[in-house]
């Protein structure tokens, strides 16, 4: 029986010096370092996937205001705002966004890079798009608009909340009000997306049937979406992982 701290036995070679011993289960080479554990998800696709969400969430908000028959809850308060100041959606959504982010203090809420990207990203894809559409009139072309900016909504949520980078700052905002309160998540969005949407609408912003379509079937496409992103889990303790992403703020309005 061997024991610790005994020669190799022959014709096992010895570690080669400066080698570590691997003590997790990895396997370490004397050749290089050792292979990622598999099912540790790529930071690089988890950063396009982010990045690639944000832009379309953009794109899609900026669908359904070239529609004109209804916004989102927090883009009918962007519209107002935007109205009462004269600067763009977009950059209301940016200033909001920011506004809403130092609400995370008093809160205790941990940002990640997910959720700082959300406040800018957002509202400069939003911009961007609507200077590339079309003054669209007709109902024939509006009603697809409203379809597609839903479905590639859910689509955008789907993919930057399964790269796991930190929640979006309004959603984060309402979770973090349930921890503080004790208060469902559900009450919570209910009471701050009634608040936002009763505000917009009073300052010129648009609610209608598109507001009506996107909060019904927003959580479905979202649960959807997030299926087919999803990635593998991050080892646990990870840097680059925010954990706690509030996928029930999406899922269940």
């Amino acid at each position: 029986m061997s024991t610790a701290g005994s020669a190799p036995t022959a014709g096992t070679p010895a570690p080669a010096a400066g080698t570590p011993a691997s003590g997790t289960g990895t396997s370490v080479s004397a050749t290089g370092p050792s292979t990622p554990a598999p099912g540790t998800p790529a930071p690089g696709r988890r950063l396009v996937q982010l990045y690639a969400g944000l832009a379309l969430y953009g794109a899609s908000s900026a669908l359904l205001v070239a529609a004109g028959l209804g916004l989102e809850p927090w883009n009918v308060l962007h519209q107002g705002l935007a109205e009462l100041t004269g600067l763009s959606i977009g950059a209301v959504s940016i200033v909001v966004g920011a506004a809403v982010l130092l609400l995370w203090v008093p809160l205790r809420q941990r940002p990640g890079l997910g959720t700082v990207s959300n406040v800018f990203v957002v509202g400069l894809a939003m911009d961007g798009t609507l200077a590339l559409l079309p003054d669209v009139r007709s109902l024939a072309l509006r009603a697809p608009l409203l379809l597609a900016g839903i479905v590639l909504n859910g689509m955008a949520t789907g993919l930057y909340i399964a790269a796991r980078f930190g929640p979006g700052p309004r959603d984060g905002l309402m979770t973090g009000l349930h921890r503080r309160t004790g208060r469902s998540i559900r009450l919570m969005r209910t009471g701050v997306e009634a608040a936002v949407v009763i505000t917009g609408f009073l300052l010129g912003g648009t609610i209608g049937v598109g507001t009506v379509l996107y909060a019904v079937s927003i959580g479905p496409l979202a649960q959807v979406f997030l299926r087919w992103f999803a990635l593998p889990s991050a080892p646990a303790g990870s840097a680059i992982v925010a954990a706690g992403t509030p996928e029930r703020v999406i899922l269940r309005p």
